[in-house]
């Protein structure tokens, strides 16, 4: 080959090494206890404080906060625990009880356990993620708020592979938290459409309903009733001191409700900051 020829060759691959974005630096999982997922970027935003609520503020879910807690510390603590769907009503504590489980489990034994945000407009990046992830010491929570798909959506191909039967597979130290205000991940009308339109309706169903199977921890959130919101509100006044009284307090909070069409936990928190605004009491910090 002429000699001109291969020093053009060269300088072509010098500035194509030039022009490629440097690689990532490697995930320090040490500089925060949460982080959001940036693909654009290949880069986990360390996250200072984490917007949340204790866990002992959360009422009318103690059975889900009992099993999450339970499976996140078995978690932390280097056991096997499963993947967790938390599915059903709006506002009723969802993410919030995500986030509060593991401030409690990070508080009793700090530096275990570190809380990753993954968007839901980015799942199909969360491969990507995960290669992030291998070879780190400390144990991830990766999470997703509000997932579901729609028609003609193929994302959920890419969750399917990571939660179990890819051949990278999940990393043993990650897990992975994901809400849901439906119980497979999908609208009704998308699977009854599968039923009607597939050549074979049952094996088109199950690829799609089969998603919510990799989860092996499902907890249901329900609408609660009247007993549930008024111990909800009531948690939250005495734990900021509202100074107001048991039956002032519950006449405004059926007041509101009704105003707001519904009850539920979010429902109970926005009334909570409403009320303590119009009695000049802060909120950020609980009392004991």
């Amino acid at each position: 080959m002429d000699d001109r020829l291969i020093a053009a060759m060269l300088r072509i691959a010098d500035a194509l090494e030039r022009l490629a974005p440097p690689a990532p630096a490697p995930a320090d999982l040490s500089a925060a206890d949460a982080f959001v997922w940036h693909p654009e970027r290949q880069r986990l935003q360390p996250v200072e404080a984490v917007a949340g609520v204790e866990i002992a503020l959360l009422r009318g879910i103690e059975r889900q906060k009992t099993l999450l807690l339970d499976n996140t510390r078995r978690f932390a603590q280097g056991l096997p625990a499963n993947n967790v769907m938390l599915w059903g009503a709006r506002g009723m504590g969802k993410s919030s009880l995500i986030k509060a489980a593991h401030a409690q489990v990070e508080a009793e034994a700090p530096g275990s356990l570190v809380l990753i945000e993954i968007w839901r407009e980015d799942i199909a990046t969360l491969p990507d993620l995960l290669r992030r992830l291998r070879g780190q010491h400390r144990r991830c929570l990766v999470f997703c708020d509000d997932l579901s798909f729609e028609r003609e959506d193929a994302d959920y191909k890419a969750l399917k592979s990571v939660l179990d039967g890819g051949i990278e597979g999940r990393p043993e130290h990650v897990l992975f938290y994901a809400t849901s205000n439906r119980r497979h991940l999908m609208p009704r009308d998308m699977i009854e459409n599968e039923r009607s339109t597939a050549i074979n309706p049952s094996e088109a169903t199950e690829e799609k309903v089969s998603l919510s199977d990799r989860f092996g921890l499902w907890l249901g959130f329900h609408n609660c009733d009247q007993d549930t919101f008024f111990a909800m509100i009531e948690g939250y006044a005495d734990s900021f001191g509202l100074p107001i009284g048991r039956e002032a307090l519950r006449a405004e909070a059926v007041e509101w409700s009704v105003t707001r069409g519904g009850r539920s936990g979010r429902v109970a928190w926005q009334f909570i900051q409403d009320l303590a605004g119009r009695l000049g009491v802060r909120t950020s910090e609980p009392r004991a």
